[in-house]
């Protein structure tokens, strides 16, 4: 089948290979427009690398990729300007402070400063980052450093945002108000992608999911499609496979005997 002109991102037998490993083989997927989507799966089983892949971050060794119609390797920067892809903390220029990271990002994404400027203020006032933003970015602790990065990535009003694990080291709190933005941000006819572990909040959160697993899509649609009337995480797990028994260690013990 021809990749889908009306999806967010539609996947047509993507396959890259590092050496002897495959790490993506053959992967077709659709994500609709407006959707909250959640790539689930084990270490390993490329999701990281069909992300990067379709966000123009490394060219696949066949296969499709389209963002909104347009394909991917076709015109890279054209497609990057549509999307935000948030950074990894060793990404960014963390001896800048917060503000100016987020107004040289804008400015890079061609806005003039003052825009720049008044986008950074809004984002950090958003992300309760405003007491630190004229603090370095290198002296931020781990939550924060996770909040900059994803202010980072919608500085420009992207219409699809890509997030890899956007909730790691994230106190509950400030997990909340993350979530309260992007929930807000798909109502708008946004879509965000985010690549995680967690399953309850994937199931929370998400209005569809795509299990992976050695590089291939084992389900993908709604939550419930995909839950088949089961608690996501062992619908997760019946999927993949890998659970067994605990293993016995004669020496491990709590102390009771």
């Amino acid at each position: 089948m021809p990749p889908n002109p009306a999806a967010a991102v539609s996947i047509r037998g993507l396959l890259k290979r590092f050496g002897d490993k495959v790490a993506v083989n053959g992967l077709s997927l659709d994500i609709p427009v407006g959707s909250f989507y959640g790539l689930v799966g084990p270490n390993g089983a490329g999701k990281t690398t069909t992300l990067n892949m379709v966000t123009g971050l490394l060219r696949p060794d066949g296969g499709i990729a389209t963002i909104l119609g347009r394909d991917v390797w076709s015109d890279v920067n054209a497609v990057k300007r549509t999307i935000g892809v948030m950074p990894q903390p060793d990404e960014i220029f963390n001896r800048l402070t917060g503000m100016q990271l987020l107004v040289y990002c804008g400015m890079l994404r061609g806005m003039p400063r003052v825009q720049a400027l008044q986008r950074a203020g809004d984002l950090l006032t958003a992300f309760d980052l405003s007491n630190a933003a004229n603090v370095m970015v290198a002296d931020y602790s781990a939550g924060m450093t996770k909040k900059i990065c994803l202010a980072c990535a919608m500085i420009h009003s992207p219409r699809i945002l890509v997030l890899d694990e956007p909730f790691e080291s994230v106190d509950p709190v400030s997990s909340a108000n993350l979530k309260d933005i992007l929930i807000e941000y798909v109502s708008t006819g946004g879509t965000v992608i985010i690549s995680s572990h967690v399953m309850a909040l994937v199931e929370k959160m998400c209005t569809h999911v795509a299990v992976i697993n050695r590089g291939v899509v084992c389900a993908a649609g709604t939550i419930s499609q995909v839950a088949a009337g089961e608690d996501l995480e062992e619908r997760f797990l019946q999927l993949v496979g890998g659970r067994h028994g605990a293993a016995h260690i004669a020496w491990l013990d709590g102390g009771a005997q």
